[in-house]
């Protein structure tokens, strides 16, 4: 076992990490800073407010982003983002060219979830809580502006393991309906470690002591690494997912990820819950947060994805 899986050490790393990024959001401006992130894909506006949703595991922030030109319309779908960072970094404002491009591109209502991180809060407690938050969501449209009962949900990288998580939880616990779950370069088995993971690449942007750290800060027993909520594309999950929410599952060609990625939308298919899965070649884990002209190929097609799950016409 390497010193950073160690959960003492992974712990401090994390917090470590979650400093460092909050001196990076709190600058004017350049790369981490939360006008570098609000200024990418200016063509998409943003017209946002926040809102706080109640959970057992504390009150959720969440910036709700609007469909421009609805005022008078009837409320449209409501689309759940969870961002990325390893479920330990709060990277909300990550999101935010992604949760600009749906609004405008899919026509729906986004909230973009600040949900609970470890090590303050480990596993389950951040897929536990995104579950409440979507159930809240199902339930408040009529309040807030959406329709609550045409929803979806997605993330990328650890949003995506929560969208997952979220979609389980709402198969095994009888709704709420979930039209669509988009899960971008997610991931997938946490029971298998990093080390025995392979990339298309030699050096893949994901490396063996960032798993140590998150995984280890996350789920600090790996017995636990398992669990059908952290792991459901690891063999040992063998569950069956008929009439889980329909997936478009996006994957990196380059990505650590993506064997899991693939697995996942394999055992999908199989189910008869897989509406897409679509490769980007050439790329690696989190390629849409560097690369502005990859990610105004990929986000429209998911923006596609959330559109044809509420069966609205693509513009």
């Amino acid at each position: 076992m390497s010193l950073l899986a160690r959960p003492a050490v992974a712990a401090l790393a994390a917090k470590a990490m979650q400093r460092l990024l909050a001196v990076a959001s709190r600058r004017a401006s350049g790369p981490g800073s939360t006008a570098h992130w609000f200024a990418r894909l200016p063509e998409y506006a943003r017209t946002t407010r926040e809102l706080t949703i109640p959970t057992s595991f504390g009150p959720a922030r969440a910036v709700l982003y609007l469909p421009v030109g609805t005022e008078n319309a009837p409320p449209p779908p409501v689309h759940v983002n969870f961002h990325g960072g390893g479920y330990v970094m709060p990277q909300i404002e990550l999101d935010d060219p992604l949760c600009r491009c749906l609004a405008a591109e899919a026509g729906v209502a986004v909230l973009n979830v600040d949900y609970v991180v470890a090590p303050q809060h480990p596993f389950p407690a951040p897929p536990r809580q995104a579950f409440e938050v979507v159930r809240w969501v199902a339930g408040h449209g009529g309040a807030h502006g959406w329709d609550g009962e045409r929803l979806s949900v997605g993330g990328q990288s650890a949003g995506g393991g929560l969208a997952a998580a979220v979609a389980r939880q709402a198969l095994e616990e009888g709704g709420p309906s979930i039209a669509l779950q988009v899960l971008h370069y997610a991931p997938l088995d946490l029971a298998t470690a990093a080390r025995d993971k392979r990339a298309a690449i030699a050096r893949p942007m994901l490396r063996p002591w960032m798993a140590d750290v998150f995984d280890s800060a996350y789920i600090p027993d790996p017995k636990q690494r398992g669990d059908r909520l952290a792991s459901p594309a690891h063999p040992s999950d063998t569950a069956d997912l008929k009439g889980i929410a329909p997936a478009f599952v996006v994957t990196a060609e380059h990505d650590l990820l993506k064997a899991e990625g693939v697995a996942y939308a394999d055992r999908l298919r199989r189910a008869g819950s897989l509406v897409g899965h679509h490769d980007v070649t050439g790329a690696d884990h989190g390629y849409d947060t560097r690369d502005d002209a990859r990610a105004r190929e990929v986000y429209p097609l998911i923006a596609e994805q959330v559109r044809r799950a509420f069966g609205e016409e693509t513009s």
